[in-house]
């Protein structure tokens, strides 16, 4: 199964766009600070990743103020070069 959930902030966020098919999209970029515990130790954990979403999602992800935090669901694909990791967002709530 590839299924993600992430609560961060938005950092960036490219201007909205249209796929060939006319479909809405939006590129993003996540930050997410944290501690996690990690063989028996307190560990900082700090991750950047990029984010994609489609439709709906990305008209609504397009008038957030970069910095508001979200808990996003969605699953993880390669990049179109193949080589860094993209969050598919496919669906999000405010985090509170």
């Amino acid at each position: 199964m590839n299924q993600t959930i992430l609560s961060a902030r938005i950092a960036e966020a490219k201007a909205l766009r249209y796929t060939p098919a006319g479909l809405p999209a939006i590129d993003l970029r996540l930050e997410h600070e944290s501690e996690a515990l990690e063989a028996g130790q307190k560990r900082q954990v700090k991750v950047e990743i990029r984010a994609v979403a489609f439709g709906t999602d990305a008209e609504t992800l397009a008038r957030q103020a970069v910095g508001s935090g979200f808990r996003f669901t969605g699953f993880l694909a390669a990049f179109r070069n193949g080589k860094h990791p993209v969050l598919h967002i496919q669906s999000f709530q405010q985090d509170i």
